[in-house]
């Protein structure tokens, strides 16, 4: 008799066996199974002979949800590889593959398409009759010429106008089955190709000679360099092949941007794939990229699970972005999923970034990846100079010195665009009482709230707690509240008041809330719009601003003492970054540090030699300090509600690891932030020379761990190759 293998979204390390009833349902399907009191939806991962049970007490599966498989061999492959290497279960893992509507049961078939028709009356129906409703009309009109997408319909003429030529029997609601057959290759054309310089077109003629085989490519090219044009002439032979492309960006925000310019150059439908998108939309662009009927996808960071019929290249763009790290449930890296999958599929890699990660450089210098390097600005740009504002003892206007306030104005009135960068969303990090010190804290998390005045509120950024602006210190009842520190709001206010006779923009998770927000916002940045450009991290991602050509960073000083040892990385990457956003067209840009430390040797190093000098020396720092990318680590975390249980859990866990051969441990310790959302945490780093010893050590306690006597009590993850440590 026949076992099936399930994998279930359950918190645990293994397959449950099930029996076939009539049908065998093939490796790969969705099948919906009982377990306990629910019913969950499982995947077929393997079928056997045996069972570590006896087969009488097995239960049958009560329902074959897909036909054929939805995870053919590789997918399987790459999750298992993915449960073992992140020691997650592996129900879950194939959970975090499949978009939430098939994990909901719905079926893994396209489903039928809605578009509107002029029925035989519409078609009798004279336009002019329509001349006091001119949506009715012009929707008339078009159908008239034509079958249109009940999608494009509702976005064109909106919702009232179709409803109201339906109710007059003048247009109808049909469907149809989507085509099976791929017919993007047939549309394909080339548009407007630049000739290529000459680093560029040997970084293109490299990619090519590896088209049909695996390949890792780091692109290490400065900010402005044509990176993204390397990427189009590598797809170019790719997609004239019928095969199909997946690139993964860091952020929402570069999507649009992204997809405008391979939609441009290549003429085809690009499938998107983002947390701004609808299930049923999601699901689309997998049933779709599945039926190797998009020659395209570009997603954020799960992209990366997307199947292709035809495989043929996979890019990584910003791979240095902390972004592609997920960090809860499957701690997965997209960068590194990317490296096996492409492994897995024989085709070529391209990690792509100005500022490559330590790990990714340490690679391609040691020979792991291939090295291709593009030192120029594509076009008449120049690099940016880069330079330190020493603010001490000097007054601050909103926390702008008044020496950056005239070197603002002089790049405005010349009709440039100005960014100023804060890391801090709200109006001011803290209220204080002026009278007796007292800051409004979040209990849930001992750290102070921010202050956000728009919204009239105080709000914890790490839990979400939030409560309205308090009218008298709850301590000595003094009416002097005071905001203290900067923040994009109190920015934005400042810079209306001081320069009102320029606009100014805000770019936060505050302002760019909602769908399409952010891309309407960057399209009035490049339409000049706005002059002054407020925001924290969003702008730095790789966005094409040409006019800007000032940019200002007003707080470097926090990253430069931090207890994290990623923390000179990371800054360095920001600053590198944001120096690219200036002088990207005709126009030299600058740059410039706000800081009370200007002589740091970080600070010195990155604005007199560069981000590639940087790296050198980090990697020669990494490596006597014993650290990633020359040792490998997991970080083990313990929450609970009593610091004590958090402690003593890790604790019970350090002393049998201890014995392991090769893997050093430090710790019990709090995390960077002790306190967070009512629990405490504590945490263990382990450590090992070799990639296998720490592997095999974890693989071997991970089923011991439930059995401790505090498990009950405590919450725990374990992180591979950690990148935060809060």
């Amino acid at each position: 008799m026949s076992i099936l293998r399930i994998a279930l979204p359950i918190p645990k390390r293994q397959l449950f066996d099930y029996l076939a009833v009539d049908v065998m349902p093939k490796i790969g399907a969705r099948v919906r199974v009982s377990f306990g009191p629910r019913k969950l939806i499982g995947v077929v991962w393997e079928i056997g002979q045996e069972s570590a049970w006896e087969v009488g007490k097995l239960k049958a599966i009560q329902d074959i949800i897909d036909d054929e498989p939805i995870f053919d061999e590789t997918q399987r492959k790459l999750c298992t590889w993915l449960a073992q290497y992140y020691k997650h279960p592996i129900g879950d893992v194939v959970q975090s593959a499949m978009p939430v509507a098939l994990r909901k049961g719905e079926s893994s078939l396209p489903k039928p398409i809605e578009f509107y028709s002029a029925t035989a009356l519409g078609k009798k129906t004279e336009l002019t009759s329509l001349s006091r409703a001119p949506k009715q009309q012009a929707l008339l009109s078009e159908l008239l010429a034509g079958d249109c997408l009940k999608a494009k319909v509702k976005e064109q003429f909106g919702a009232a106008a179709s409803k109201a030529l339906i109710d007059k029997g003048i247009i109808e609601v049909l469907e149809k089955q989507p085509s099976s057959i791929s017919t993007w290759q047939q549309s394909l054309i080339i548009q407007d190709k630049p000739n290529a310089n000459v680093e560029q077109a040997l970084a293109i003629s490299s990619i090519e000679a590896k088209l049909s085989e695996y390949a890792c490519f780091l692109l290490d090219g400065i900010t402005g360099s044509g990176k993204t044009e390397v990427y189009l002439q590598a797809i170019e032979p790719i997609l004239q092949q019928g095969k199909q492309v997946l690139i993964l960006v860091p952020e929402i925000g570069l999507t649009p941007q992204t997809v405008h310019r391979f939609r441009y150059r290549f003429g085809i439908d690009v499938g998107v794939l983002h947390s701004g998108l609808t299930n049923n939309e999601r699901l689309l662009v997998w049933q779709k990229s599945a039926k190797g009927q998009l020659g395209i996808v570009i997603g954020t960071r799960s992209a990366i699970f997307t199947p292709m019929l035809n495989p043929g290249l996979l890019i990584v763009d910003e791979e240095h972005d902390a972004s592609y790290k997920q960090q809860d449930g499957l701690r997965y890296h997209a960068r590194d999923l990317a490296v096996v999958r492409a492994h897995a599929e024989q085709v070529p890699l391209i990690l792509g970034s100005a500022t490559p990660a330590l790990e990714t450089l340490n690679n391609a210098l040691t020979g792991k990846y291939h090295h291709l390097t593009l030192h120029q600005r594509a076009g008449n740009a120049s690099v940016a100079s880069q330079q330190v504002f020493d603010i001490r003892q000097q007054p601050l206007k909103f926390g702008i010195a008044q020496g950056m306030l005239d070197r603002m104005k002089q790049h405005l009135q010349q009709g440039s665009q100005v960014m100023l960068f804060i890391n801090r969303r709200g109006y001011a990090p803290a209220l204080v009482c002026h009278q007796c010190g007292f800051v409004e804290q979040c209990t849930r998390c001992d750290k102070p709230f921010t202050l956000h005045n728009q919204l009239y509120k105080l709000q914890c950024h790490h839990c979400g707690n939030a409560k309205s602006i308090p009218s008298s210190c709850q301590q000595c009842h003094s009416t002097e509240l005071t905001a203290m520190g900067v923040g994009t709001e109190q920015l934005e206010q400042g810079l209306t008041a001081y320069f009102p006779e320029f606009s100014n923009i805000r770019i936060d998770s505050d302002s760019a809330r909602g769908k399409s927000k952010l891309d309407k916002m960057l399209s009035s940045i490049n339409n000049n719009e706005h002059q002054i450009l407020i925001g924290t991290q969003i702008l730095s991602k790789g966005h094409h601003f040409p006019n800007v050509t000032m940019v200002l960073i007003m707080d470097v000083d926090g990253a430069l003492f931090s207890a994290d040892y990623r923390a000179a990385e990371n800054l360095a990457q920001l600053i590198t970054q944001l120096a690219g956003r200036a002088g990207r067209a005709e126009k030299p840009g600058e740059m410039w540090l706000q800081t009370h430390d200007p002589g740091h040797p970080l600070l010195q190093d990155l604005i007199n030699n560069g981000y590639a000098h940087f790296a050198k020396y980090a990697l020669l720092e990494r490596q006597h300090g014993n650290l990633p990318p020359f040792t490998y680590q997991a970080l083990f975390k313990a929450q609970a509600l009593s610091a004590q249980d958090a402690h003593s859990f890790c604790k019970m866990w350090r002393s049998s690891l201890i014995k392991r051969q090769g893997v050093s441990c430090i710790g019990p310790i709090p995390a960077l932030m002790e306190k967070r959302q009512g629990q405490y945490r504590m945490q263990l780093l382990l450590q090992s020379n070799q990639r296998s010893s720490l592997q095999r050590a974890l693989g071997q306690q991970l089923n011991q761990i439930e059995t401790l006597y505090l498990a009950n009590k405590v919450r725990w993850s374990l992180d591979i190759d950690p990148q935060d440590f809060s």
